[in-house]
């Protein structure tokens, strides 16, 4: 049975989203690969028996939420699905990466000492004019560029750090197994923003496309603050998840009320 054979048109739900449902269906069950071409607005056109418009209404709504692409001048694609890291739990890209199977490694972009200033002084709980260092890394997953991250420490851990393989390890697994420091918590604000030219240059993408910024403060066991750090993740390839839960349960009502 053909796709088209599928599609009703006396449903009270529009063709455009039976369509994109058909093909969402296709792109989640493995029938339309990763970055494989989609078939062209034509081939839909015939093979649906509706209009272009109809077609285009489905592929849009796709688009959006993130299932496909379009080259222009190419064609659609099926997007490559988006590493995804459970924010219930404080571990390092690296670690959170390689425990679902993927292959991970950094390229280290350079280091400096610089003065704290206004923003790291506050977060770090440190003087303005305190030396800290800061630390650039492009972050690769699969062997493509996955995120930016800036981060800000004491400069005595600084000076320690740029020595270690950081191209290879998370610097939280450095802290924790070579330094004994025991980490506790972070505050994570998360945010969007496009890419300007620096940020496209090193994740390898266009100027003014998506991007995840992540702004983290980690704290040692005993709540004093260790790590700040910028992360900037290609929105087309990354995501976060949690799971929150409503405090408390709804309190019954009593018996002689539910007579």
């Amino acid at each position: 049975m053909g796709i088209a054979e599928n599609l009703s048109p006396v449903s009270p739900v529009p063709l455009y989203t039976q369509i994109r449902e058909l093909l969402r269906e296709r792109i989640l069950n493995g029938v339309y690969k990763s970055h494989a071409q989609m078939p062209s607005e034509n081939d839909m056109v015939r093979t649906f028996g509706v209009s272009r418009i109809t077609v285009r209404q489905a592929l849009t709504d796709l688009q959006k939420e993130g299932l496909i692409f379009k080259i222009h001048g190419k064609g659609t694609f099926v997007s490559k699905p988006k590493a995804t890291q459970n924010l219930r739990r404080l571990e390092g890209f690296g670690e959170a990466m390689s425990g679902a199977g993927h292959e991970t490694f950094s390229k280290v972009l350079g280091h400096r000492v610089m003065r704290a200033g206004k923003l790291v002084s506050d977060r770090l709980r440190i003087s303005e004019r305190d030396e800290i260092m800061e630390i650039k890394r492009v972050r690769y997953l699969d062997r493509e560029p996955i995120s930016l991250d800036v981060t800000y420490v004491p400069l005595p851990i600084g000076q320690r750090l740029i020595r270690e393989d950081l191209a290879r390890r998370d610097i939280f697994l450095i802290l924790e197994n070579d330094y004994g420091i025991a980490l506790g918590n972070a505050d994570l604000c998360i945010d969007s923003m496009v890419a300007d030219a620096d940020l496209a240059a090193a994740l390898k993408i266009e100027e003014g496309s998506p991007i995840l910024r992540i702004e983290r403060l980690t704290f040692t066991a005993d709540r004093s603050p260790l790590d700040f750090e910028f992360l900037y993740y290609r929105g087309d390839a990354f995501q976060y998840r949690m799971r929150i839960e409503r405090r408390g349960q709804p309190h019954s009502r009593p018996r002689e009320q539910m007579r």
